[in-house]
């Protein structure tokens, strides 16, 4: 297989690091996060099931409504701020964060403060 470069491939390789140690479990399942150039999303994944138990993104129109930008921080504050309501819907109040290989800093770190404060524990 050809080794792949660029930013999306080392974004690639630096999350597959990050998922050797984290893994979601029926107690404390993984909080994914995942950010493209336009919108943001966020997961609450149980990963011995392999299912997804909550779901948020700037894709849905109950997030999107009223913002300017889809892809700033006051949308990843809104995206924060429903995942952890989702959750907490379903019985879940402590999540591992998965910043997907992203710095944890910007709008990773907007959308985790957001889902901190509206109640996640991580």
């Amino acid at each position: 297989m050809a080794k792949e470069s660029g930013r999306q491939a080392l974004r690639v390789r630096r999350h597959a690091r990050v998922r050797r140690r984290i893994e979601g479990t029926a107690k404390r399942p993984r909080l994914s996060v995942f950010r493209s150039l336009h919108h943001i999303y966020a997961q609450v994944i149980d990963d011995t099931t392999g299912r997804t138990v909550a779901a948020a993104s700037t894709l849905e129109k109950s997030v999107a409504e009223g913002l300017d930008s889809l892809a700033a921080g006051p949308a990843a504050q809104r995206v924060g701020k429903t995942i952890a309501q989702r959750a907490k819907e379903k019985g879940i109040d402590a999540v591992v964060f998965d910043r997907g290989g992203y710095k944890y800093h910007g709008r990773i770190k907007t959308l985790a403060d957001a889902a901190r404060d509206a109640g996640l524990e991580f």
